[in-house]
Formats: C-alpha cells, structure tokens, sequence
C-alpha cells in the first residue's frame, strides 16, 4: 500500500475499529444487522473452511447479490470440488442468498475493512480466487488478499462519470487499488475506458452481466394463487422501491382509483424489512392492504404489500404492468427491466437510470417504456397500459433482443483461469 492515500486509510480504518463496533451495535439494536452474526463483521467466522477449492464472491446488496448467484451456481456445476463463498452486506441479500439453497455454497457477512478484521477474515478462509463486483471496492480487503498472492477479479466493473472523476483525483492510489486486479470486466464502454485510463492497461469490456442473470421461476402453485386472489381486477406491481418513492407511488394508485375503482397495486419494496413503514405511508393515503408475509390476500382492498423476498419473479408473472422503482429520486441509478420484460409485463420508470442507461438507452431507441415523473404521470401511464395504449410488448421484445448478451460466458472463463491458476 505504496499510495500516501491508501496508506492514510489503512491508519485511519485500523484506529477507528471502536467506532466501527460502536457502530455495528448500533445497526443491529436498529435492526440492520443480524446480532447472531455481528462476529462475522469482525473477521471471526463459526463455520469451518471446507477442503478443496473456494472462490470468494464479495457483492454488496440484492442486485449484486443475484447476479453473484449466477455465477456461483455455474462455477459449482463446473467444479464438483470446489466451494464458493458469497459475503454481501444486508440483511436482504443474505436471505436471497440462503433461499437458493445451493450445495457448497457459503454465506457470509463481509468483515469491516479494518487491516485486523480483514486479516481475520482471509487467514479463516483462504479463498483460492476473490471477485469483487461493480464498484464493490474496499482497500484494506483487495490489498490484503494481492498481497497473499490470492488472483483477484473486479466483474461486471460499473462507475459513472462522477466515480471516475473521483478516482482520477487520487491517481497513485487508484492505479494501486484498481492495477490489483488480474482481471476486469467491464459492463460498459465508459467504465472501460476510464479504468483502462486509471490503471495504465487494456480493461475488457465484458458487458453487463445482469443482463443475463435472470431471476429463479416461480412456482406453479404460488404462481396459480396469486392469479386466482388477483382475480380479474386490473393489477400492476410497483417494483423495488425504496424510501422516499413509496409516498409517490401511494398517490398515482389513488389517482387510479378514481379511473378503476376495482385496480390493485402489488407493492414490493426492495427492502422487505421496511415493510412496517411503507404500510405507514400507505395509511398515511388512505390504501388498506394485505401482507404477503403474514399470508393475506387482498380481497378487495387497493393494495398487496410484497414485503417477502425471492418473488419478483412471481408479482412479475401475474402483473401486465411493472412500475420499476429506484428511478424516481435522484441516487439510486433505477434497477434491471430485463426480467419484468421477459414475463411480459410493461415497463414505467422514472427518470433517474444511471446506472442502467445503457440497457435504457437500447428500451428507448425502440420505444419500450414510459417515463413518469410526477404521480400524475404514473397514473396515466398505468391506465394506459392496462388500455394497450403507447406500449405493446412486441416494442420490449424487439428491445430483448438487441441487447447485447455473452457476458456471462466470458466471465466464466476468465474467472476459472484465474481458479486453475491458484495461489502461488
């Protein structure tokens, strides 16, 4: 860690430990983190290393999370002797994780990026290959792990235009961070370029993994219930929204009531355990609804709140219409439209998808969503879905297919070279 930058925030990171587990109880008495496991954030694990190989996934929340499944549940089918570790940092993706129900496959929760913690941490597991995702980038955790000759890969490597300004402002440290890495897959031209400007090599551009990384199906039976508690009540399903957006979203469904009276929302925010206050908020505008987690269905009232995990795939096979959330406040960069798309369903986004535009940009050029701003515009939209007005699903077909694919199979293999080449 020759970078003056780096070295700053390995001091840093080491003497603030006694508020980093200040902090950590803090998170679990607020229910943010799993009190059973907090060792886990300290390096300290309670599970033993398996034998054989083991690829370290480190991922940060859902949508890393699904697509580091992806991958995991490939290398396994590839490799009858090795295991795979995913760390992810939520309580939501460690859920996911867990619901997959893979063999030989491991979860944890990443240590704090703390030189001890992390050391901790790789003299437990010993991984024989680390990849790290998008923009996942934690100094102490990458530096360490190259300095014990583990390969590292950086997949689906994703930064805007703000982030690699950012980076070029600390060009030693980035070179020495970022110029760790045996291998990186880039998901876009752009980040392509300014990695391959920061670190002084070629970065290959990959693509989007998440494109192909599609979500579990859903069950037949489930699939069938929900059908029949939805009846032929018009439906669309407000997908992965987050605090702040839901109060938006509560308004155009009432504005939908007034048009359809009988119109149903399925709600399903991306954090499940957000559930009690987005039941707040949709109180607050007069919407009763039903908990999916407590095994209610909506018989008659506005709303189904979603608030389970690993069913998207479900709310999508039953709704004609998909509000994608994460897109209508500035920050969160929107979410993935492919699997809503791919089950038919018609695709509303607001205006912020920095962190899709390139899949965004392919919808547009062949007029495969609409874009809403206000509650109003939501409204309308939905209404003119569910009219086959604007939209059709013939125009985010043709979108599917001019997205680019291969991504997948390209990370693979360079993830077992580095896997078959090992530790020294």
């Amino acid at each position: 860690m020759s970078a003056p930058g780096l070295s700053l925030y390995r001091f840093a990171s080491q003497a603030l430990k006694p508020a980093a587990r200040w902090l950590l109880d803090r998170r679990a008495r607020e229910g943010k983190e799993d009190p059973a496991r907090l060792h886990e954030r300290m390096g300290q694990a309670q599970i033993a290393r398996p034998a054989g190989r083991l690829t370290w996934i480190h991922a940060a929340s859902v949508g890393e999370s699904q697509m580091a499944l992806t991958v995991a549940e490939a290398l396994l089918s590839q490799h009858d002797d090795a295991h795979v570790l995913i760390t992810s940092g939520t309580l939501t993706s460690a859920n996911l994780i867990a619901r997959r129900g893979l063999d030989r496959l491991i979860h944890q929760f990443p240590p704090v990026d703390a030189p001890d913690w992390v050391n901790a941490f790789l003299d437990h597991w010993t991984p024989d290959l680390a990849v790290f995702t998008e923009s996942e980038l934690w100094p102490n955790l990458i530096l360490a792990a190259s300095a014990r000759g583990v390969p590292l890969a950086l997949m689906n490597a994703r930064m805007n235009r703000k982030s690699l300004e950012g980076w070029a402002r600390w060009p030693s440290s980035a070179k020495a961070l970022l110029g760790a890495f045996d291998w990186i897959g880039a998901a876009d031209q752009r980040t392509a370029e300014g990695l391959s400007g920061l670190i002084g090599r070629p970065v290959e551009l990959a693509g989007n993994l998440k494109l192909e990384c599609g979500l579990p199906a859903p069950d037949p039976d489930a699939l069938k219930a929900a059908q029949d508690a939805i009846g032929e009540r018009p439906v669309f399903v407000a997908a992965s929204t987050h605090d702040g957006e839901e109060a938006l979203i509560a308004q155009a469904h009432a504005e939908i009531l007034k048009v359809r009276p009988d119109a149903l929302m399925i709600l399903a925010p991306r954090h499940p355990e957000r559930a009690d206050d987005v039941a707040a908020v949709l109180n607050e505008h007069g919407l009763p609804q039903a908990r999916r987690s407590q095994g209610e269905t909506p018989d008659g009232r506005p709303v189904w709140l979603a608030d389970t995990l690993g069913e998207m795939a479900l709310w999508y096979g039953v709704c004609p219409v998909a509000v994608i959330a994460g897109s209508f406040k500035p920050g969160i960069g929107g979410h993935n439209p492919i699997e809503a798309s791919r089950a038919g369903a018609l695709v509303i986004t607001g205006p912020h998808v920095d962190s899709f535009s390139d899949v965004y940009g392919v919808y547009d050029a062949h007029e495969a969503r609409l874009v809403a701003e206000t509650a109003a515009d939501i409204a309308r939209d939905v209404l003119d879905c569910w009219q086959g007005d604007r939209l059709t699903s013939d125009k985010a077909l043709a979108a599917l297919d001019a997205l680019p694919n291969g991504a997948l199979p390209l990370t693979l293999s360079h993830l077992n070279r580095l896997l078959d080449q090992g530790r020294p």
